[in-house]
């Protein structure tokens, strides 16, 4: 590989970095609001399947970038990254009990009330996802490159699909437990956002495998990849 592409290829990395450390964070700061996505109107265990919280909307992503990295610069890169959005979040976690503890001025246009309101639960929610998410990823990836060296770089479809479900199963079933467990949600909610999380991560993950295909042929065709070869940076 020429300088050039070699070059380029770390500025990709940096900014796919970037965007899954951007999705993570995002996904703990705002995930007090609830929405009804209504694409069906079914009842599960008293709850309304697809009642979800908003911070699972960017959270999928993390997981299509990760297998993305997987795919193009190797396991060691991905799990990089893992480790880069850990930090991340526990530095932001830090920064929401500083702004908390904080007072307000008495002509702040958002009072210490309506601040603690949105993010006082936020560094709870982090250490709950962290946790999840820590285990989820690491799962995801080894999956991954499980069914990637098995079928010799072939069948994207099925390392991708397998491994998202996984990891997604074990990071609803946790980050809903852990939540639960903090007071956070209610026990009697458990299953009915378990159902629906995982439901809808699913169907994202179904969602996204053709733009996984469109990126790795888009990387494959720039850096003359062979299909099971990797980019060292």
């Amino acid at each position: 590989m020429t300088a050039k592409k070699q070059e380029l290829a770390k500025r990709i990395y940096l900014y796919l970095a970037g965007l899954f450390i951007t999705s993570l964070v995002v996904s703990n700061l705002i995930f007090q609001k609830f929405f009804y996505w209504r694409p069906v109107d079914i009842s599960i265990f008293g709850n309304q399947l697809f009642e979800l919280s908003v911070g699972i909307l960017p959270y999928p992503i993390t997981f299509l970038i990760t297998d993305l990295i997987s795919e193009i610069y190797g396991k060691k890169k991905a799990n990089e990254v893992v480790v880069a959005g850990i930090f991340a979040s526990f530095f932001s976690m830090g920064i929401l009990l500083i702004a908390n503890w904080v007072p307000a001025l008495d002509n702040s246009p958002i009072d210490d009330t309506t601040f603690n309101q949105v993010f006082a639960l936020s560094p709870v929610a982090v250490f709950a996802s962290m946790i999840a998410y820590l285990l989820a990823q690491l799962v995801d990836i080894r999956i991954y490159h499980f069914w990637k060296n098995l079928t010799q770089g072939r069948m994207l479809w099925l390392r991708n699909n397998f491994s998202t479900f996984s990891s997604q199963l074990i990071d609803t079933v946790m980050v809903i437990g852990l939540l639960s467990v903090f007071g956070i949600l209610d026990w009697s909610l458990f299953w009915g956002l378990v159902l629906s999380g995982f439901l809808f991560k699913i169907l994202v993950a179904l969602f996204d495998t053709p733009f996984l295909y469109l990126f790795v042929g888009l990387f494959r065709k720039t850096f003359n990849l062979k299909p099971n070869e990797e980019i060292k940076l």
